[in-house]
């Protein structure tokens, strides 16, 4: 599966992107169709507790998955994000599965 991580309006640190390899990675188990992942993090204004914003974009054949979760910390909200790919990617499959 190949990661795309893009930061907007920042540099992401090499141990934040690590760790969205890892984290986004575990979802190739789920399904191993997926071919591609986007992810897009950026600081939304004004400066507040939960001001980090974290979407990803999952490509499998057939689906396109989606999260967004704003959170106090990037790892945080990517934590989020991969909770709530697992549960759309697992369900699609279940599915599929009924359907055959």
């Amino acid at each position: 599966m190949e990661i795309t991580i893009q930061a907007i309006h920042f540099e992401a640190s090499q141990q934040l992107e690590a760790f969205i390899q890892k984290k986004v990675g575990r979802l190739a188990k789920f399904n191993d169709n997926i071919s591609l992942a986007e992810v897009s993090l950026k600081v939304v204004k004004p400066e507040s507790n939960e001001n980090k914003d974290a979407l990803i974009k999952v490509f499998a054949p057939g689906h396109e998955f989606f999260a967004q979760e704003v959170s106090n910390t990037f790892e945080e909200a990517i934590d989020k994000c991969v909770a709530k790919l697992e549960r759309q990617v697992v369900k699609t499959k279940e599915k599929q599965i009924a359907k055959k």
